[in-house]
């Protein structure tokens, strides 16, 4: 066995990633305050060929050097849009037909493992201390859960973004 090299893997160019069909998975990140967090879930949006993403809030938007440190370009192939309420976006969402879905433990959230995905979700991501906002709490369809096995309630949200994305993947993979 061999690692591959970079030319052997057959990515996408930046304008091949631009023509490709997408999922219907939108990601909201809701007021996130790490741009190292920001950048990471740019890179796995790419990685799962997600919709889009839409920043609110204070997250912070490219170009930023912190962002683009994690990101590693994926803020220029993954489209993107700002928003200064979260709620703002959510409602757009819900005009478009998107089942609106928080990441976020709740006194009604289900198990992650356990969520039928419909295929035009929109996720929302909250705030590494505060978690998904109240306000965006309101307008959402249902939360889902990760479930925590040690002495810690909560993983990092760009931990939680991927693990929640490869569960959409699973069950809408993209074909060609």
């Amino acid at each position: 066995m061999k690692r591959l090299k970079l030319h052997e893997l057959g990515r996408l160019s930046d304008e091949e990633f631009k023509k490709k069909r997408k999922s219907e998975l939108v990601l909201v990140l809701d007021n996130i305050r790490s741009m190292h967090n920001v950048g990471s879930v740019f890179r796995t949006a790419d990685a799962f060929l997600a919709r889009k993403i839409m920043l609110c809030g204070i997250t912070a938007c490219p170009p930023h050097r912190e962002i683009m440190k994690t990101a590693i370009g994926a803020q220029n192939t993954v489209e993107w849009t700002y928003f200064e309420k979260t709620e703002t976006a959510l409602k757009q969402l819900k005009k478009e037909g998107y089942t609106i879905v928080a990441l976020e433990q709740t006194t009604r959230s289900e198990m992650i493992q356990n969520f039928i995905w419909p295929k035009k979700t929109a996720l929302i991501l909250g705030n590494e201390v505060d978690g998904v906002s109240d306000a965006s709490l309101a307008i959402t369809d249902t939360a889902l859960e990760i479930p925590q096995l040690g002495t810690k309630h909560s993983l990092n949200v760009s931990v939680s973004a991927g693990m929640a994305m490869w569960e959409y993947a699973k069950k809408h993979s993209i074909q060609e």
